[in-house]
């Protein structure tokens, strides 16, 4: 009966765990994207392989988010025609459309406001990739030892692909943590609940044995 008794107990301390909002995390880095049919797609490959053709449209975009699938792209149409318009052909080059959008305040690390997003006409020899692209109008650039890119234009002034906690930003600065805020850390709820739990269980286990030495 005791056994049958510590296991009830035990379950309900993994119920009230269980009861802890769970924090999503995400990356906080710059997504590349290429253009497709008037619309974005998420790269397939890094900037420094791709090697796009003349009058393709890049896109890189600065934000937090979990993975790939719900990264957000950059927020100006690819549009090579209106980006290059004043780039005239030439031979033995190619033009490549890049839009650079560095996100919103919400995204942006502590301290730091993005830039504002902006748009640019790369002509670039026929054989280079989209990282050459990107260096040739937004200089400079920031890569990692495992060739991440890191900071595009010098934004942001540090950090790569850090992970961040599932909290949103609303200000420039992240808020200071009060007592009402919800971090990874268990709230003073959880502890209580399972405080009671537990004072519950000893107080049973208590009486049990009471009963066992009368």
């Amino acid at each position: 009966m005791r056994t049958r008794f510590l296991v009830l107990v035990l379950g309900a301390v993994l119920t009230v765990l269980s009861a802890a909002p769970a924090q999503a995390a995400g990356y906080r880095y710059w997504s590349f994207w290429q253009s497709g049919g008037g619309t974005w797609t998420y790269a397939t490959e890094g900037p420094a392989t791709a090697r796009p053709a003349d009058g393709s449209v890049n896109g890189f975009r600065f934000s937090v988010s979990e993975d790939s699938g719900d990264s957000a792209e950059p927020r100006t149409e690819p549009d090579f025609a209106a980006i290059c318009a004043k780039t005239p052909a030439k031979d033995g080059t190619k033009r490549i459309a890049l839009v650079i959008d560095s996100g919103t305040v919400k995204d942006a690390p502590e301290g730091e406001t993005p830039p504002a997003q902006r748009t640019a006409c790369a002509q670039v020899s026929e054989d280079a990739t989209s990282a050459e692209a990107l260096a040739a109008v937004a200089k400079p650039l920031r890569y990692n030892s495992g060739a991440l890119l890191c900071a595009i234009s010098g934004y942001p002034a540090s950090g790569c692909g850090e992970q961040v906690s599932g909290e949103k930003k609303t200000g420039a600065q992240a808020p200071k943590a009060t007592s009402n805020d919800t971090d990874s850390s268990p709230s003073l709820g959880l502890v209580a609940g399972i405080a009671a739990v537990l004072a519950l269980g000893a107080a049973g286990l208590w009486q049990y044995r009471r009963r066992r030495t009368r």
